[in-house]
């Protein structure tokens, strides 16, 4: 009596092996690859089988913001002291993740979004997707702040804090990217001060105070 034992088959990745190879080539040759049919070639497959996974080299890069976001938020929500920080505490701890995961990926972001080579001051379109992810997690922060009055709640102002949160965000980036102190240090710093300046801003100030104070009185005659 014959047995056959069935061979155990890894199915691919091929939408990681995709992902990685365009980051390779940006990082061999500084540049995005001239073509999808000339780039599948080179990795043995038919144009119309990387159509399957992605459906331009923009969305690859875009994949790329997301996956560093993700990992970013793998990482903080890992850590069990994370649900105890304040509102403050969580934003900063995001940058600081942030900052580690960007530093994994510089040559290649440094490729392609140096200021040497493309200003990034305006969006680019493949982190649009990203954007849209971080506003959703700088909502929630924003959401926490404010039940726990450690950002005010201002009309019309306070529904813009996920954008100016937003800006903050891009700035460090483009801070990092143009950083060569040791360590990034300064990164760091900048990280620091912004993010203990916007919450200062968001936060109850003496001129809010000042105002309630001005109301109470009113409705008090």
């Amino acid at each position: 009596m014959t047995t056959t034992s069935a061979k155990k088959t890894t199915k691919k990745d091929f939408k990681k092996i995709i992902l990685e190879a365009f980051k390779a080539y940006v990082l061999e040759h500084g540049t995005m690859p001239k073509s999808i049919f000339k780039f599948s070639k080179d990795l043995k497959m038919k144009e119309e089988e990387f159509y399957t996974w992605y459906t331009s080299f923009d969305s690859i890069k875009s994949a790329i913001w997301l996956e560093i976001f993700d990992e970013t938020l793998k990482q903080i929500e890992a850590q069990e002291v994370f649900k105890e920080y304040s509102a403050r505490e969580k934003f900063l701890g995001f940058l600081f993740t942030w900052i580690e995961e960007l530093k994994k990926n510089r040559s290649y972001l440094l490729s392609l979004y140096s200021s040497n080579t493309q200003k990034v001051t305006s969006l680019p379109k493949e982190a649009i997707a990203f954007k849209e992810k971080f506003k959703e997690f700088a909502s929630d922060i924003i959401l926490e702040g404010k039940e726990t009055e450690e950002i005010a709640n201002r009309p019309f102002i306070s529904e813009r804090y996920d954008e100016a949160m937003w800006i903050q965000l891009w700035f460090v980036f483009q801070y990092w990217l143009n950083d060569s102190s040791p360590r990034f240090e300064k990164t760091d710093a900048a990280i620091e001060k912004s993010v203990n300046l916007a919450f200062d801003l968001m936060g109850k100030s003496a001129l809010d105070s000042f105002i309630d104070f001005a109301k109470f009185m009113y409705q008090s005659k």
